[in-house]
């Protein structure tokens, strides 16, 4: 993962973005994979560990009805989770991740390993949905790793 976060440092630094994340189940796990990097302050501007709905909504920004209506675990939910923090940071590109890590907490509709993923940048938001199998520190690590690779698929899209 270390690669891939040098990797996407490199393509912000010189493209001249700046980067934030907003986190439920990886608990802070990603952005502490982006700024092991040295020199991550100079895109890094800053990370939400949004772990209960309350601050999903008070803190990040996500509307009620999104939370009633989809859950906090939802493609919907990562999205303003994305957009939130990108507008509170006032970052150019910004990352989410809410899921399920397990062991308990899922259910039929949303199993343990059920994590969303999603990446924004002033016009453009996009989510992925994805199940991932393992513990709990497997699934956190599987999550933060398809967050990267988003990111730089992302950051690659860009013009």
């Amino acid at each position: 993962m270390k690669n891939l976060a040098l990797l996407i440092g490199k393509r912000l630094l010189k493209k001249n973005l700046t980067l934030s994340v907003s986190e439920s189940c990886t608990g802070g796990m990603l952005g502490s994979i982006i700024t092991a990097i040295p020199g991550s302050s100079n895109y890094f501007r800053g990370g939400i560990i949004a772990y209960s709905n309350e601050i999903k909504n008070r803190i990040i920004g996500v509307k009620p009805f999104t939370l009633k209506k989809f859950g906090a675990v939802s493609k919907q939910t990562a999205q303003e989770m994305a957009q939130g923090v990108r507008r509170i940071t006032k970052s150019d590109i910004s990352i989410s991740i809410t899921g399920i890590a397990g062991p308990g907490g899922g259910t039929k509709t949303k199993p343990v390993g059920l994590v969303y993923i999603a990446v924004a940048d002033r016009k453009n938001t996009v989510a992925n949905r994805f199940v991932f199998t393992g513990n709990r520190e497997q699934v956190r690590k599987k999550a933060c790793f398809n967050a990267l690779k988003m990111l730089l698929d992302f950051i690659r899209g860009m013009k």
